[in-house]
């Protein structure tokens, strides 16, 4: 067996873990109890895919694809970054509605 047949296997072994470890990263975005492991679950598999991509440059020897790596790498950066501000956001306003219907029960109670 050469270098050039382990390197073969090398790269399809990582892709078949990595292809695993997305689809259990899936399953946690489904499933997740809260948001915020659903939101950690679509970066993961961001990380993945951009790991992937970064196997696939090696394995088919093209340079192109490292920068559809970088390309995806930053569009996935600022989608966390939005998904994060929408969450915050809708948190911020669960937050202000209980503080306001809390108040408004502490007055009925007053009276």
């Amino acid at each position: 067996m050469n270098m050039e047949n382990a390197y073969q296997v090398l790269c399809t072994v990582s892709l078949g873990i990595l292809t695993a470890l997305a689809v259990l990263c899936l399953i946690r975005c489904v499933i997740g109890p809260r948001i915020s492991d659903r939101i950690m679950a679509v970066n993961m598999i961001s990380t993945l895919t951009i790991i992937m991509v970064g196997v696939f440059t090696v394995l088919l020897g093209e340079g192109y694809l490292a920068d559809v790596a970088i390309i995806y790498a930053v569009l996935s950066f600022l989608a966390v970054v939005v998904l994060c501000k929408v969450y915050t956001g809708v948190y911020r306003e669960r937050k202000q509605a209980e503080s306001q219907s809390g108040m408004a029960e502490e007055q009925e109670a007053a009276k």
